[in-house]
């Protein structure tokens, strides 16, 4: 086991990492910007020192300055958490040639499904459902409308390095995927220095299923389940719950298989999610894998009782995991909520700044994930999670209404928050009775979020 672990990120997730090396018996090295000088990671941590300026570029982002602290601190392994460096192939290498272990998958897996074309192609040829359209980049307007008259609108054109919905746009005509082809690839360029671009078709009224696989480096791969994460804005997640509500027990072994199949394939390690999307008719597809973890990894842990960062940091050492397929047991229904520093009333709009006083919510089944505190100002220059709320009930229906009472506990003076978009959802009908999809939340903005008086249970 490592004694010594540099954690390559900020926020909660630094501080989740802390947590679980403190229970290991493990040393954390936090770093952090001139920015976050007084986070909260940063005061948790065993050691911390200063990366850089600001700007995540100039720091967190950049990879020479996160290794020479590695060096400085003389650690055995990094951590990258989520976002920043965690599906950076090169850091990933990087470390390696440093003698450091990377606590994440290899550089190999990490590149082979970041290009999220080759990805598809790959789940293809093993038999693994992927979504109609092109095989591969498509170059040319010429090739995007021959794979358009073969797959029939509407479309998405998705960029090949792409992520949060960057280079990404709908077709439903000719004249639409022309444009919308030109744009995403400039668009994809601009964000990440590629242009590439495939084409799929577009499922409309689709579910975002993803189920969380765990692989050591012994050849043993196992899932832990689903999370629905069909719940988002502009193709980013704002809640997540486990088990998805429509999935039965068929479906979800079908889906679990192919989960599995997909991370045996490319001979995966680490913790990972392999995406789905579901359509209305219980066919899923392959959408993409993350090789990292997961923002909304803590409802598998609440309902699996297995602690995914541990094992993250278990496998990373060599060891074998501790339990088979036949091990994992689901108990009772959980859900995430990400309250974010935004105002959902006015396009999300960033809300930056100093929370003059918090009160974190508690109580049976709930834990809350948070860096924050009161006095703490918000950085300008990072995401804007302030923290997430997991609740966990016996039934769905006890998961609402635990959040429900969860987000009232929930104050904050300072920064417009998603907390009462958070509570209405938990109030709308048709999230009570599982009827959504990724639309969803764009349609229950645009109807005036009027529907959402308390309504019974289904």
């Amino acid at each position: 086991m490592f004694s010594r672990i540099l954690i390559a990120n900020r926020g909660e997730i630094a501080l989740r990492v802390i947590r679980a090396c403190r229970e290991l018996g493990i040393k954390s090295i936090a770093v952090y910007s001139e920015a976050d000088e007084r986070a909260m990671h940063v005061q948790m941590a065993d050691e911390a020192i200063c990366i850089g300026p600001a700007k995540a570029q100039d720091s967190y982002l950049k990879i020479a300055n996160v290794i020479s602290a590695a060096e400085v601190a003389d650690v055995d392994a990094i951590h990258p958490g989520y976002g920043f460096l965690s599906e950076n192939a090169h850091f990933a290498e990087i470390c390696d040639s440093c003698k450091i272990k990377f606590i994440g998958p290899t550089p190999d897996n990490i590149r082979k499904m970041g290009d999220k074309s080759e990805a598809r192609e790959t789940m293809r040829k093993h038999g693994i459902p992927t979504v109609p359209g092109s095989k591969s980049i498509v170059r040319t307007k010429e090739e995007a409308i021959a794979v358009a008259h073969a797959t029939t609108y509407p479309l998405l054109i998705k960029a090949s390095a792409g992520g949060g919905g960057k280079g990404m746009r709908i077709a439903h005509n000719d004249v639409s995927l022309v444009q919308g082809f030109m744009m995403a690839s400039s668009e994809a360029e601009r964000a990440f220095n590629c242009g590439d671009v495939y084409i799929e078709k577009m499922i409309e009224n689709a579910r975002h299923v993803e189920f969380q696989i765990m692989a050591d480096n012994h050849g043993r791969v196992v899932h832990l389940g689903e999370r629905d994460c069909s719940i988002q804005r502009r193709h980013q997640k704002l809640l997540e719950e486990t088990p998805c509500p429509v999935l039965s027990a068929d479906l979800r072994k079908k889906m679990g298989r192919a989960a599995v199949r997909a991370a045996e394939v490319i001979g995966y390690r680490g913790a990972g999610t392999i995406e789905f999307l579901l359509d209305d008719k219980d066919r899923f597809y392959f959408m993409e894998m993350n090789t990292r973890v997961q923002v909304e990894h803590p409802i598998t842990e609440v309902c699996t009782g297995l602690d995914i960062v541990k094992e993250q940091i278990r496998i990373a050492a060599g060891e074998r995991l501790g339990f088979d397929q036949r091990d994992v047991v689901w108990r009772g229904h959980s859900i995430e909520w990400r309250v974010n520093a935004e105002d959902p009333f006015k396009d999300f709009a960033p809300s930056p700044g100093a929370i003059k006083w918090l009160h974190l919510p508690g109580g049976p089944g709930v834990r809350v994930d948070s860096a924050c505190y009161t006095g703490y100002e918000i950085p300008q220059y990072y995401d804007s999670l302030i923290a997430k709320i997991i609740v966990w009930g016996g039934s769905r229906e006890e998961a609402i209404s635990r959040m429900s009472r969860a987000m009232g506990e929930f104050m904050i003076e300072g920064p417009a928050t998603t907390v009462a978009l958070g509570q209405a959802i938990m109030n709308d009908s048709l999230f009570r009775r599982g009827r959504y999809h990724t639309k969803y939340l764009e349609n229950f903005i645009r109807d005036g979020i009027g529907r959402a008086a308390p309504a019974a249970h289904p």
